[in-house]
This record gives C-alpha cells, sequence and structure tokens, in this order.
C-alpha cells in the first residue's frame, strides 16, 4: 500500500475547483488501531472522546462538547452559518454486569444490539467504579467443557441466557467477586483485537464505527494539508450513543440544511456493499434517504472515479434517524465503508477506507445540493426546485385494456 492516494482536480461550484486530496494512509490505520485500543462502549465512552479531541485539535480545528459528552467541530468555509455536518460515532457494542452469581462467575446483557453467538470466547475488560481495579476475563457458554458436558455443549441454547464471564482471578463465590470490587451495573468491555493484514484487510471488533471515525479524521487532514477552501461552512459531530439509538438526537447547529452519517456498509450476500468500497446508502429501516443527496453523493463517486456503489439496509439504523426523529430540518445521507460480519467477528479493507476518505473531501469542498433553496428551511411552491430533478408524470387516465 502507498501512504497516499493520486491527487484529482475538478469542476465544483462556480469559481471553485474540487480537489480530490490525497489521503495518509499511514495517518488512517495508525488513527484507527488507536480508536480500536481504547474500550468505549456506549455509556462508557469519556476516554475515547479524549482521544479524538486531541486528533481534533491537532488539526487545528475549534470544538467543544455538550454536557453528555457530544463533540461538535466546525470546518470554517464561505458562508457565516454552518450549513452541513458529517456525524459519525465513537462508541461501541458492549456488556453490562447483570448478576453476580454464587458460583463466581458473571452474567451479562448487551449494550446495543448484538448476538451472544458472536461473544462466545470473547477476551473482555471489567470496569469498576474504582478506577484502578479493572479487571479481565472472557465470555463463555454456561457448558463450555467437551471433556465434562461431551455433546450438550453443541446442544445448549444460543442467547445471553446461555453465557457467562469468567474472571481472570481467583474467585469461587458471589463474596469473592464483590471483595473485587465488582457490582452489579459494571460495564464489561469485549476487546477489539485489532489487526492489520499484509493485504489491506483490517480484523476487530468495533471497527463500527471506530473505522469510519478514522476515515472522517483522515478526510479532515486531507483538507487540512491540502489547505482545501470549503464551499459551505460545516460541522463534524462525533456522537456517543448511536448503538443505543440516540446518537445524534443534539448537538448539531440550528441552520444545517444537510447531514451525511458515517458509518459501516454492511457486506452479506444480498448486499452490493464490499469491503474495498465505499457505500451510499439508498434505503435503511427507517425509510429512504434523501433523494437528492444521495445521488449526488454517487454522482459525485462516479466523477471522480472514487470506487463506491449504491446499497439498501433492511436491518440496519445511523445517526441520520435520531437527528432527523429530534426535528432537524435537514437533508439526510449515509455513508458507508464495507463491513463484514458487523457487530460480529467484523472486518474491513484499508481501500474501501480511503474511498470513503476522498468522497468525505470531495463532498465538504462541494456546494448544497441546491444551493439557493437550500439556505432557507422553507420557500415558495414556485422556487421549489424537485421537479427539475424528480418528474414524474400522472398516470393515465384509463388503464383499460380491450381485447378483440
Amino acid at each position: 500500500m502507498s501512504s497516499q492516494t493520486r491527487t484529482h482536480v475538478h469542476a465544483g461550484a462556480p469559481g471553485q475547483p474540487v480537489v480530490d486530496a490525497p489521503i495518509d494512509v499511514e495517518y488512517l490505520t495508525s488513527t484507527l488501531m488507536e480508536m480500536l485500543r481504547i474500550p468505549s462502549p456506549s455509556g462508557r465512552t469519556d476516554a475515547v472522546m479524549q482521544a479524538v479531541g486531541d486528533h481534533i485539535a491537532a488539526l487545528g480545528l475549534p470544538f467543544d462538547l455538550t454536557r453528555r459528552g457530544i463533540l461538535r467541530a466546525t470546518l470554517q468555509g464561505r458562508t457565516e452559518k454552518v450549513r452541513r455536518a458529517v456525524i459519525v460515532h465513537a462508541d461501541t457494542i458492549g456488556l453490562m454486569v447483570k448478576q453476580v452469581k454464587a458460583s463466581g462467575r458473571l452474567e451479562v446483557v448487551p449494550v446495543g444490539s448484538h448476538s451472544a453467538r458472536f461473544s462466545e470466547g470473547a477476551h473482555v475488560t471489567i470496569f469498576t467504579d474504582d478506577h484502578d481495579r479493572v479487571y479481565t476475563g472472557t465470555v463463555l457458554p454456561l457448558k463450555s467443557s467437551g471433556h465434562t458436558f461431551g455433546d450438550e455443549i453443541d446442544t445448549q441454547g444460543v442467547g445471553w441466557p446461555y453465557v457467562e464471564v469468567r474472571i481472570d482471578e481467583p474467585v469461587s463465590s458471589a463474596d469473592d467477586v464483590r471483595a473485587l470490587g465488582i457490582e452489579v451495573g459494571d460495564f464489561v468491555a469485549l476487546d477489539a483485537a485489532p489487526q492489520l493484514t499484509r493485504g489491506g484487510y483490517v480484523k476487530s471488533r468495533h471497527l463500527d464505527d471506530k473505522a469510519g471515525l478514522a476515515a472522517c479524521l483522515a478526510a479532515l487532514k486531507a483538507l487540512k494539508d491540502a489547505d482545501l477552501p470549503l464551499a459551505v461552512t460545516a460541522q463534524f459531530l462525533v456522537t456517543i450513543g448511536e448503538e443505543v439509538g440516540f446518537g445524534a438526537t443534539h448537538g448539531l447547529a440550528p441552520d444545517v440544511a444537510e447531514l451525511v452519517a458515517v458509518d459501516n456498509a454492511v457486506v452479506a450476500e444480498g448486499q452490493n456493499s464490499r469491503e474495498e468500497l465505499a457505500s451510499i446508502a439508498m434505503l435503511d429501516m427507517t425509510g429512504p434517504f434523501d433523494y437528492h443527496l444521495s445521488r449526488r453523493l454517487h454522482r459525485l463517486a462516479c466523477e471522480r472515479d472514487i470506487p463506491a456503489v449504491r446499497d439498501v439496509y433492511r436491518h440496519y439504523r445511523s445517526d441520520a434517524a435520531p437527528a432527523l426523529e429530534a426535528g432537524i430540518e435537514a437533508r439526510h445521507a449515509l455513508l458507508g465503508f464495507g463491513l463484514d460480519s458487523s457487530h460480529g467477528h467484523e472486518r474491513a479493507h484499508v481501500d474501501g477506507l480511503v474511498a470513503l476518505a476522498r468522497l468525505l473531501v470531495v463532498y465538504l469542498q462541494s456546494g448544497l445540493t441546491f444551493d439557493d433553496w437550500d439556505q432557507s428551511e422553507s420557500g415558495p411552491l414556485a422556487d421549489f426546485p424537485s421537479l427539475s430533478v424528480q418528474p414524474a408524470d400522472p398516470e393515465p387516465v384509463d388503464r383499460t385494456v380491450v381485447t378483440d
């Protein structure tokens, strides 16, 4: 892999070319590995947000944090008001202690939506309220020894009632566990164990959405390194509750006209997404994304030879959904990096992350979808631009077929 991609220049907003700036792949991968190694299950994200803040500060971008901890950075463009937002999340799936068992093991429940099937055998880190008392362990099926249970290890059920956490301490009772300081409600993080292969694959838990976060930071670095002007002032929002459904419920600037969520693009049978590509979502479980913005993003990719495809996701929800549900009046879209086995044994490819970063660089330099119309929340019907790009001829009055 080379450390940078090629530079291309194309026409963008009037009087301002859009540059396909080089992406620093070494920065992208090193940042990704750094973020993956910081545990951040939803509800316990302060440490990773400190790291994200350090990167934003190093890029020289002004930013603040909301009361709950969402990070908001500003990318100054030619507009006085913030008109655009790119949203990515730093929280991940995880576990929480439900019960300290009499055996000295832990019953756990999921934080975020994921199957116990993919947690069996996972190494974990257990956080107590005492920051100096952190423990390791392993998620195991209730019947984990074939030498004891024989074929029953293959016939027991799959689900959270059928697994437990074995703590790496000499404990054999609930009292032993409580003496360690472990209590109900403590967070249990699934260890990421990231690996970068010679062929460019990244294998790790929590690529959703640490890989998206690294791609976003690499895009911001590319814009800064090339000193590229932005047509529209943009907000970069890093949320901390996407995996539990309330990521982008607050923090967005009031004048945002369009927002783009960045998250994984599901790679599986029946999906169009691939690990080496970026993806533009057309629809997820909450409904279609904005017609004009989604197609414009795909057109930007095609015009600049950025490898990207369109896709549709049936069991999927991103930060765009809570933002719209919270009342933001904006066009919305979803960009992703190809991810195999999402919320399981995840794998992505550096090429897909670079493609995503390139598309973000091009998008952030461009104007709004409809530069004039999108400056305001509302306007007269006569000025509404949709018919020029989304016509729909009326159905025939009479569809009756008369046979001879």
